[in-house]
């Protein structure tokens, strides 16, 4: 498994109310949901990070 790094969001009330209940549709927490809509995004830009090889 990766490693995870923690680090401060600043995001507007607004947006995370919205990634807040799509979390909950999907039955994610937002942490869960920001990172997976972040590899979606990373994934369309062909910019998904390579999976290291034991």
């Amino acid at each position: 498994m990766a490693k995870k790094k923690a680090f401060a969001l600043r995001i507007n009330e607004e947006m995370l109310k919205a990634i807040e209940k799509w979390a909950s549709d999907e039955f994610r927490s937002t942490n869960g949901q920001i990172e997976w809509m972040l590899m979606q995004t990373l994934k369309e830009a062909k910019r998904e990070p390579k999976k290291k090889e034991d």
